[in-house]
């Protein structure tokens, strides 16, 4: 029986070798009950099955979208939002929990203009590599009272308010638009393709000409497949090869987040340390679902026979019964936890069997 790993351990698993090779295969289709389909409307194309390359994951290609970030553009992706029609009308995951982000001080700002100057993009007041920084954008609504020109940073933004220049609403929508490129940088991308972290998530250089960035996707229980953007633990996301995100961190207390249950022993797979797909408490469309997990790991105790586990219910009956024992985060973080943002744009059944 593989020992508890402690955070030293995950992390240079996770850096050095990926997580290792999953092992397992993938089914031919007939074998779920259902197809896999999309839940967001930016998704131009998808496949639950490896194209080619070793490792357990699919991918999805989403549209991209720009916005200015003092005086330059950044690019990010829309998933989730927390208001029905606004989520309707964009083709998003509506995500009512994710209201409770306006209850703290967790969201960025996101600029919407109606109108205005030849060329005017949505506007947002942060980045990657900012301490500030975070996905979940506060949607505010801009509409000029005097002629239009070109507003390219929060600051400018604010000061044409100031100015009587424009009308600034804030609204109580809040949106998970995960940024995957920024002035300075852009999410790794993984050539190799053969593990879950692995080098990145990207599986191409987003192309900014075309507006298009393809993910890696990964499979979980009970019915998803996600993508992993971000993480609240900083020290931990270059490690991880996603992007750090501190400000998520304050989801959890705000009741914003959901569950992620990770193997971190037992039967080999498909899954972030190399055993078997995560388990998530809910599912796109539910009520308590959203795309912020807080991250917990499970292993399997010495002397016990590790078996594949499909639900949340599974996993508290064998740690009741004294086989499987649970850490927040991971097993040497001593009950501190973290947020990874792992937006799930397709519905479907896992594909991988032992």
């Amino acid at each position: 029986m593989t020992e508890p790993m402690n955070r030293r351990q995950f992390l240079a698993r996770s850096a050095v070798v990926g997580v290792g090779v999953a092992v397992g295969r993938f089914v031919p289709p007939a074998w779920a009950a259902t197809p896999a389909r999309k839940n967001v409307g930016d998704v131009l194309r998808f496949s639950t099955r490896p194209q080619g390359w070793r490792g357990l994951f699919g991918f999805v290609t989403f549209q991209l979208h720009a916005a200015f970030l003092d005086g330059k553009r950044v690019y990010s992706i829309r998933t989730d939002a927390s208001d029905q029609v606004f989520a309707h009308a964009r083709g998003l995951v509506f995500v009512p929990k994710l209201a409770l982000a306006l209850r703290g001080e967790a969201t960025a700002d996101y600029y919407l203009f109606s109108g205005g100057a030849s060329g005017q993009l949505p506007v947002v007041s942060t980045a990657p590599g900012r301490d500030d920084f975070t996905p979940a954008f506060r949607v505010h609504r801009v509409t000029w009272r005097s002629r239009p020109r070109l507003l390219q940073s929060a600051e400018a933004v604010r000061d044409a308010e100031s100015a009587g220049q424009v009308r600034v609403e804030a609204t109580g929508v809040v949106v998970n638009y995960p940024v995957v490129r920024w002035p300075d940088g852009q999410m790794p991308v993984d050539r190799q393709r053969t593990q879950y972290l692995g080098p990145g998530q990207l599986l191409q250089d987003p192309d900014v000409e075309r507006r298009e960035v393809t993910f890696k996707l990964h499979q979980c229980f009970p019915n998803h497949w996600y993508i992993v953007t971000d993480t609240s633990a900083v020290p931990m996301a270059p490690m991880m090869k996603v992007v750090a995100s501190p400000k998520t961190a304050a989801l959890t207390a705000l009741g914003a987040t959901a569950k992620i249950l990770v193997f971190g022993n037992g039967v080999r797979g498909p899954g972030p340390m190399g055993f078997q797909p995560s388990v998530f408490d809910s599912n796109p469309g539910d009520a308590i679902w959203s795309p912020f997990w807080d991250h917990y790991t499970f292993t399997w105790k010495d002397g016990t026979r590790p078996r594949v586990l499909r639900s949340e219910a599974e996993i508290v009956a064998e740690e009741t019964a004294g086989r499987l024992r649970g850490w927040p985060g991971t097993p040497d973080t001593k009950g501190e936890g973290f947020v990874v943002n792992c937006p799930a744009p397709v519905t479907g059944p896992p594909t991988w069997r032992a």
